[in-house]
């Protein structure tokens, strides 16, 4: 069980998860971005606005909505990190493509190819 003091934190910044929401849908709504990280709104439009300020994302204007694009060879802030790009983060925590499984096995075929089954 997570105590709430285990759960006040995490690893990454909110920067860092609109990043993340951003490069797995570019055409994600604020509302929607807002709802996955668990901020409001208006601090996803800022946190947009410095990532693209800062050459992070690149924006694109298609119709009423924006079209954002990670830059990921821009380096990591922090000077621990600074030698590392922003790929080597997506790649370490990005979501994996989702397993192709059938819900129910296909049904077995007991006879050979051509014979009638019974």
């Amino acid at each position: 069980m997570i105590s709430p003091a285990m759960a006040a934190w995490t690893f990454l910044t909110n920067h860092g998860h609109v990043l993340l929401c951003v490069w797995e849908n570019s055409e994600a709504r604020v509302r929607d971005i807002a709802a996955q990280v668990g901020i409001t709104e208006r601090a996803v439009q800022r946190i947009l606005q410095e990532l693209e300020t800062e050459g992070y994302l690149g924006r694109e204007r298609v119709g009423r909505r924006n079209r954002y694009r990670v830059r990921p060879e821009r380096p990591l802030r922090h000077p621990l990190e600074k030698h590392r790009r922003v790929s080597a983060l997506l790649s370490l925590v990005r979501a994996p493509a989702p397993a192709r499984r059938r819900s129910h096995p296909a049904p077995r075929r007991n006879h050979a190819p051509g014979a009638r089954a019974r």
